[in-house]
């Protein structure tokens, strides 16, 4: 197991151990592409609207009228608004880091007058929350069922990560204000102190981070108490059962993966930063078990997760049903918080498989095109077609059946902000013998190896559309590239030009390794075959039995009835999908007429930007 030096990488989760090392923003760039372009719609579009709304709204202002004495007078949002804020300034850090090497942009000053506001509202003991605390509002500590406080500082803490990891020297207060609050948790919650934990996890994977950042074992340990707590009841019954807060058993007694999607995974993400840090190798495990028994059995084709909408909660086994796909943008980002710390700790390609479907077929999904829209829940069958929304509304969250401007529970915008402005963090990965390559997108990688070999390379693709990856060498070094095969690539190969000659060789799937002594200007071509292909669900799940999805590449695909013509209730699977005309087109049946048409599909991300319509992944074969 390789040992890290934890303050280099600008990302962020950065273990102090483990298979692989991240490699942050000061080592990968998006350049372009699928994934560039959503990274200039999140900066130009989705950043200045939340702001926006977060001012319009009055959840910021929030933190004005703490600073006056006012509250709680005048205070708007729900007890848990005070969160969007610090993602929303995580957003901005990783942002900033992304583009502003010279750290003195509008951004930068963005930041710090958001930043001056929050510190403002900080009491001298480092408590910080507009909802509870004052005279006419709740105690500290007094409903940490359902109060969020300390998820609210969880996040403040990832922000604070953010800003570290991306400007270690600044002097804007940031990092002092969350010193300060964690601090106060280590204080409240410690090993003499509340038995207790939040009923929603998140300080626990906050706690870690910013342990790591800042070298503070205290707050590792401290994450890991709250860890431990949890199963023991102590938040008490509710109708959706303790399972809702992951509350019911041990986290290293849990089969899987259970109650409130987003709430499983940021605990399981802390977990497992926990189990890393304390080389806890059965909590490791366990939490591998589990995540085995999630993917196979509770999560959808599309990787999104959860099918309850009342408690926005896992299903059984098994029950996966379409219609009723909550699969909240949230759950999707825990899902791939989850899977990328069980990537570094292991190696493991199906974890960077999942991350990848869970990328392009949640997270992309969201935000409209211009950044400023985003569906909160995801369906993968839409009955009705759905009802613009009013773009100077707040929407009930998921109850928007397209993608509307803002939410009464806004988790999700910056949610989706603050992973697309630290994306590149979640590309590629070094160890001793060199770099593996987990996602696709134009892109440089630049970085140094352990022993002081310099590893630099461009990446050239048009994935998804096409399956060909090119890696060119940037400067002459010996070392191992390793280049993720997904699990759906059947028939991948691997050519390696070099001094005029060409190498080649098969790939199959996980992840195939090249090692040589590079030269400035030798190239590593991958081919991924990406054709469209039907898929049967697991006989188990009875919801679709007897339908197939169809997908391409790593792309889940989907019938809108702008293409079929009629609604998609009606559509039968009359024959295989064929790709022309760049389009995957597939005969389909009309139930009512018996007739037959070719209608096109639609890469699933895509649904309903051309307007309101019926949609559906599964389509009946008979």
């Amino acid at each position: 197991m390789t040992m890290f030096d934890t303050t280099t990488p600008a990302a962020p989760v950065v273990p102090s151990h483990g298979r692989l090392r991240p490699l942050g923003l000061d080592e990968v760039r998006i350049t372009g592409g699928f994934w560039g372009e959503r990274q200039a719609v999140n900066a130009s579009g989705t950043l200045p609207h939340i702001e926006s709304r977060l001012e319009s709204e009055g959840w910021l202002p929030n933190f004005d009228l703490a600073a006056a004495g006012t509250l709680p007078a005048g205070r708007r949002g729900r007890e848990f608004a005070d969160s969007e804020i610090y993602k929303f300034l995580e957003a901005l850090a990783w942002e900033i880091g992304r583009t502003d090497a010279a750290g003195d942009s509008e951004l930068e000053q963005r930041f710090r007058r958001v930043v001056d506001r929050v510190a403002a509202a900080q009491e001298p003991d480092g408590y910080l929350s507009t909802m509870f605390g004052r005279e006419g509002q709740g105690e500290r500590w007094s409903a940490l069922q359902w109060g969020h406080e300390l998820y609210c500082l969880g996040h403040l803490f990832q922000a604070a990560v953010a800003r570290v990891r991306t400007r270690p020297d600044a002097d804007d207060g940031l990092i002092d204000v969350a010193r300060r609050a964690a601090d106060l948790v280590c204080r409240e919650f410690g090993a003499d102190g509340r038995d207790a934990i939040c009923g929603h996890a998140e300080v626990e994977v906050g706690l870690a981070e910013l342990g790591r950042a800042l070298g503070e074992q205290r707050y590792i340990d401290q994450a890991a108490l709250f860890v431990d707590r949890h199963g023991r009841g102590t938040l008490g019954e509710i109708e959706f059962g303790r399972e809702y807060f992951q509350d019911d058993v041990s986290v290293r007694d849990a089969e899987a993966l259970r109650g409130h999607a987003v709430r499983a995974n940021y605990l399981s993400s802390a977990a497992a930063d926990v189990a890393t840090e304390l080389a806890d190798e059965s909590l490791l495990d366990a939490l591998r078990s589990q995540w085995d028994r999630t993917v196979e059995r509770r999560t959808y084709v599309t990787g999104g997760q959860g099918s309850h909408h009342q408690d926005e909660a896992f299903g059984d086994d098994w029950e996966l049903p379409p219609d009723r796909a909550y699969s909240e943008t949230c759950a999707g980002i825990g899902s791939i918080m989850f899977s990328w710390r069980l990537l570094l700790a292991t190696g493991e390609a199906q974890y960077a498989d999942l991350i990848e479907r869970t990328l392009f077929n949640v997270v992309a999904t969201s935000p409209g095109d211009d950044g400023r829209s985003f569906f909160y829940a995801n369906t993968l069958h839409q009955r009705t077609p759905g009802v613009p929304a009013d773009p100077d509304a707040t929407s009930p969250r998921a109850s928007s059946s397209l993608r509307a401007p803002w939410f009464e529970v806004s988790c999700c915008p910056p949610n989706v902000a603050r992973t697309f402005a630290s994306l590149a963090a979640y590309v590629a990965t070094a160890d001793d013998d060199g770099v593996q390559l987990h996602q696709y997108a134009p892109s440089s990688v630049r970085t140094t190896l352990p022993d002081g070999r310099v590893v630099a390379f461009d990446v050239e693709t048009g994935y998804p559309a096409d399956g060909d990856v090119r890696i060119t060498i940037a400067a002459d070094a010996e070392f191992t590239l390793s280049l993720r095969v997904p699990s759906w690539a059947s028939g991948a190969a691997v050519r390696v030009h070099s001094g005029g000659e060409v190498t080649e060789s098969d790939a199959p799937a996980g992840a195939v390794a090249v090692t040589r002594v590079f030269r400035g200007g030798d190239t590593v071509e991958l081919s991924l075959p990406i054709v469209a292909r039907a898929t049967a669900p697991h006989p188990m799940v009875d919801a679709v039995r007897g339908s197939v999805v169809i997908e391409r590449g790593p792309e889940v695909l989907a019938l809108e009835s702008i293409d079929f013509g009629a609604d998609v209730g009606e559509a039968v699977v009359a024959g295989e999908p064929v790709e022309r005309d760049g389009r995957v087109v597939i005969p389909l049946r009309r139930r009512s007429s018996g007739e037959t048409v070719d209608a096109s599909l639609i890469a699933y991300h895509d649904w309903a930007r051309r307007g309101p319509s019926t949609m559906r992944v599964w389509i009946p074969m008979n």
